[in-house]
């Protein structure tokens, strides 16, 4: 059996036998509908523990020659396809995990060397009738012989693609030779029928173009067709709930929240650890992605601290993921580290509205982490007042939220510009850092009544707490911005809600540094 070309089908019956298992195998009729056209290059990035391997193994399983895989897909998604009899076990396979040619950075200045040389070998084997093919050559030229020679086209299986940019990050010389391999291996190859690479990064850019600008790419930011691949929806997590006996309202809290086009997507090994354990919790903690989140976040970009605070405030924060160079070292800007960041897992991405954001209780607990370790200073007190100061809101005690909000901004003004109206919002947001608990994300400038209200808090439908409507001023007064919100009727979007509504104004004096907040119980008309 080979390891490289025509692979068998060992991996992906591993799968099939775990103990959960979530049929995928439509994704197959998606690759056959590329197969020998012009857009036949794949390259489908997502985080780790998001399935990349076991899709790319179900995918070799399904075409390679190397063995026989009716059994595995017998009663899947994939047989009900109308193309699942055509490509079943009829196409040559070369399955590349660049991975396992790069232990360590030793390999890295002969690791391509090595790919082209062991897969050469098992290609003399394969297609022994044919002539003249060097032992030593080079891959691109022996898989042209090959083709030339028996018509036969290859369809390339390539997972951890970008494992090169993770472990060689300073290597330019390394990263450019390794893209030019790729390059001179796919474009323009007649003996291509179809190419699918997985990684945790978007192709590598130099300048304003990709390196390889022949694959269409499917990330985090873009998932177009495939969003449903990229994790479990939440179809199937309801589904594996009900199986297993789990609280799927508890799960939609911890594990919900990346946001794939119209789908909401969970990781899937967070889902399995939760069934397999029966323990609510972040199983991130040890990958190599967590040391990568305290050193990215750690970065002095102006403005970077400030969007994470935002956004551990439970707020959305506006990116521009276009400047990326798509690698680990090459950052300009706060926004570039953000993408990274979303293509690592750490933060989810809409598309449509262009913003970044924490996507679950899991991911939160991990930035939780970092920042602690960080040392990022007087946030962590700020965020276990949290809780105090929600209650208080609740009991109407606008004095103790007012010395709450102030406490907050004096302990986070060295992160910061203190003197500045976002930097309220930002406090307000740490300040009610535990509403994720009760409440659902808040909605920032809603358009409301006659103007836009700054922070609303709608609650969960398992949570019986009130609706907030916030108003934030600047050396104005608390009771200005209560009258705001009546003038202004930022209420009337809400008033069906069948639940409490409470009336939040926040003034902060410039001068003399005093918060004060007064706080009432909106009497519905």
């Amino acid at each position: 059996m080979n390891i490289y070309v025509n692979p068998g089908n060992a991996a992906f019956r591993r799968a099939l036998n775990s103990d959960i298992y979530v049929d995928k195998t439509d994704l197959i009729a998606v690759a056959n509908s590329r197969i020998n056209k012009t857009n036949c290059y794949m390259c489908v990035s997502r985080p780790r523990r998001f399935g990349k391997s076991m899709a790319a193994d179900m995918l070799a399983a399904y075409y390679s020659k190397g063995c026989d895989s009716a059994g595995l897909f017998s009663g899947k998604k994939a047989e009900k396809e109308e193309s699942y009899c055509m490509h079943l076990n009829r196409h040559n396979v070369i399955r590349l995990d660049i991975q396992r040619f790069l232990e360590s950075e030793r390999d890295l200045d002969g690791f391509i060397k090595e790919i082209e040389n062991r897969v050469i070998a098992e290609l003399i084997e394969g297609f022994s009738d044919c002539k003249g093919i060097p032992s030593d050559g080079r891959l691109k030229v022996v898989l042209d012989q090959i083709f030339n020679q028996t018509g036969s086209g290859f369809i390339f299986i390539i997972d951890e693609w970008d494992c090169v940019f993770r472990i060689a990050k300073e290597r330019k010389d390394i990263q450019k030779e390794y893209l030019d391999f790729l390059r001179g291996l796919f474009k323009g190859s007649d003996y291509v029928e179809l190419a699918y690479m997985t990684g945790i990064l978007p192709i590598k850019k130099y300048g304003d173009h990709s390196a390889i600008n022949i694959f269409r790419e499917f990330s985090m930011l873009s998932p177009k067709g495939l969003a449903r691949y990229f994790g479990f929806t939440e179809e199937e997590v309801k589904t594996l709930c009900d199986q297993y006996h789990v609280d799927y309202n508890e799960t939609k809290k911890w594990y919900d929240g990346y946001r794939l086009g119209k789908l909401h997507i969970y990781n899937p090994q967070a889902v399995m650890e939760l069934i397999e354990s029966r323990q609510f919790g972040s199983y991130w903690t040890g990958t190599e992605t967590y040391e990568a989140l305290k050193t990215y976040i750690d970065r002095d970009f102006d403005g970077l601290k400030q969007a994470i605070i935002e956004m551990l405030g439970n707020a959305h924060c506006k990116i521009d993921p276009s400047t990326s160079r798509n690698d680990m070292v090459t950052f300009k800007t706060k926004d570039d580290i953000l993408t990274l960041l979303v293509h690592l897992g750490y933060l989810a991405f809409d598309e449509t509205k262009e913003e970044a954001f924490i996507p679950n209780l899991e991911i939160s607990q991990e930035f939780m982490r970092a920042v602690k370790v960080g040392g990022w200073d007087g946030l962590m007190d700020a965020i276990d007042s949290s809780e105090r100061l929600i209650q208080s809101t609740w009991e109407l005690d606008g004095r103790a939220v007012a010395d709450g909000v102030a406490m907050i901004h004096n302990k986070t003004a060295s992160l910061l510009k203190y003197n500045n109206e976002n930097s309220l919002v930002c406090t307000v947001l740490i300040a009610y850092y535990s509403s994720k608990l009760y409440y659902m994300d808040p909605i920032m400038e809603l358009p409301t009544g006659k103007g836009l209200a700054d922070v609303v808090y709608l609650p969960r439908r398992d949570a019986d707490k009130p609706a907030l409507i916030v108003e934030l001023k600047w050396n104005k007064s608390a009771q200005g911005a209560i009258d705001q919100i009546k003038k202004k009727q930022y209420a009337s979007w809400i008033e069906e809600y069948t639940g409490d509504i409470l009336l939040v104004g926040i003034n902060y004096h410039v001068k003399t540094k005093n918060h004060e907040c007064i706080i009432e119980r909106y009497a519905k008309g």
